[in-house]
C-alpha cells in the first residue's frame, strides 16, 4: 500500500479524488490538508462519504509520503512547494495549471512532465513530477491529437466546448448561483481561455509545423458535470479515413475510445473514458469528444497517472459505471 497525501482537500477534485482512493486497492490516504477545515470530519465537507471514511482535515503534512496531490487553486501550487518540503522519494501530481507549460514544468530542481497519458505515457512510467491536464484540454486535445500525430492540421481548428458547474470550483461568483445557472447557458473567455496554451503545446509537440490557430469557444451549461466539445477543421479524406487514423491512434489506449455512433454527455460522467466521434461535410471534418471534467479532466487522470508512476495497472481503481440513467 502506498501512502498518499492530498493538498487542499475541500474542492471538487479533491473530493473525487478521495472517493477513488478509499477504493483503490493499492493505497492509503496519510492525511487531507486543509487549513480552513482542519479537525472537521472529511465527511463533513464531503457528504457522499458517510460511513466510508473516518478521517479528519489536517494542517499538518507528512513529508515521507510516497505521492502527494496537489488539489490548490491555479498558481498556489508553487507558494504550497515553496513553503513545504517532502522526501526524495515523494512522487508529486499537480491538479493545477503551475506546471503544465514548457516554460514552467522546471521548478526548484523538479521537473514536471505533462501527464497526459495518451500523449506521453512512456514520459510518465519515469517521472517524478506530473502535471496534470486541464479539463477542457484533455477533452480537446483528445480529440485532436491523431490528426497531429499524421500533420493533417493545416487549417485553423474551430473549438465549441460546454463544461458544467463543477468546472467553476466550490468558491462562489455571480455565475455559480444557482438562480444565475438553472435554465441558462453562457460563454466565457471568447477565444483567450488559459486551457489554449497547453493544446497548443501538445499539438506542436506531434505537428511541430502547424502554424494556424486553434480558435476556442467554452461555454457553461446548466448541468453540473461533464464537458461536450465539438470540433472542425478541414480535412481532404474520408470520414473512414479518418476513423482509421484515430482508432489506429488510439488502439492502446485504456480509456479513450472512437465510437461510430453520435455521442451524448451521459456515456461518460462518472467515469474515466473519453469518447470521440467522427462525422464529415463538405471538406470539414467534425469530432465530438466527451468527458467528465471532474474525473478524466482532473482527478481520474490524476490517478491513472498514479497507477502508471508505480507500476501498477492503469485502470486499476478507475473501473466506474457512467450515470447513464
Amino acid at each position: 500500500m502506498i501512502q498518499v497525501g492530498i493538498i487542499g482537500g475541500a474542492g471538487y477534485t479533491a473530493g473525487e479524488l478521495i472517493r477513488l482512493l478509499i477504493n483503490h486497492p493499492e493505497t492509503e490516504i496519510n492525511f487531507v490538508y486543509s487549513t480552513s477545515n482542519a479537525g472537521n470530519k472529511i465527511s463533513k465537507v464531503h457528504q457522499d462519504l458517510i460511513g466510508s471514511l473516518d478521517l479528519e482535515f489536517t494542517d499538518t503534512i507528512n513529508p515521507d509520503v510516497d505521492v502527494l496531490f496537489l488539489c490548490l487553486g491555479h498558481g498556489n501550487s508553487v507558494k504550497f512547494l515553496s513553503a513545504n518540503t517532502f522526501s526524495n522519494q515523494t512522487k508529486i501530481i499537480d491538479l493545477g495549471n503551475d506546471f503544465r507549460l514548457e516554460a514552467d514544468k522546471t521548478f526548484e530542481g523538479k521537473t514536471f512532465v505533462y501527464g497526459l497519458p495518451e500523449l506521453n505515457k512512456d514520459a510518465i512510467v519515469k517521472a517524478k513530477y506530473i502535471a496534470n491536464p486541464g479539463c477542457f484540454a484533455t477533452a480537446i486535445q483528445l480529440g485532436l491529437l491523431p490528426l497531429a500525430d499524421q500533420g493533417l492540421l493545416q487549417q485553423d481548428v474551430h473549438v465549441n466546448a460546454v463544461t458544467g458547474a463543477t468546472g467553476a470550483g466550490t468558491s462562489l461568483s455571480a455565475t455559480t448561483h444557482y438562480t444565475w445557472r438553472d435554465n441558462n447557458f453562457s460563454y466565457y473567455k471568447p477565444f483567450t481561455h488559459q486551457h489554449l496554451g497547453e493544446i497548443n503545446q501538445s499539438v506542436k509537440q506531434l505537428q511541430n509545423n502547424f502554424k494556424s490557430e486553434i480558435i476556442f469557444m467554452p461555454n457553461r451549461g446548466n448541468f453540473s458535470r461533464g464537458i461536450f466539445a465539438t470540433i472542425y477543421t478541414d480535412f481532404e479524406g474520408t470520414v473512414e479515413d479518418a476513423e482509421n487514423i484515430y482508432k489506429l491512434y488510439y488502439q492502446d489506449a485504456k480509456f479513450t475510445f472512437v465510437s461510430d455512433e453520435f455521442l451524448h454527455m451521459k456515456q461518460v460522467v462518472n467515469t474515466n473514458k473519453c469518447l470521440v466521434h467522427l462525422h464529415k461535410h463538405n471538406g470539414k471534418l467534425l469530432i465530438t469528444s466527451t468527458i467528465d471534467n471532474l474525473l478524466k479532466g482532473a482527478s481520474g487522470q490524476a490517478v491513472q497517472n498514479m497507477n502508471l508512476m508505480f507500476d501498477f495497472e492503469e485502470t486499476t481503481g478507475l473501473g466506474l459505471k457512467a450515470t447513464y440513467f
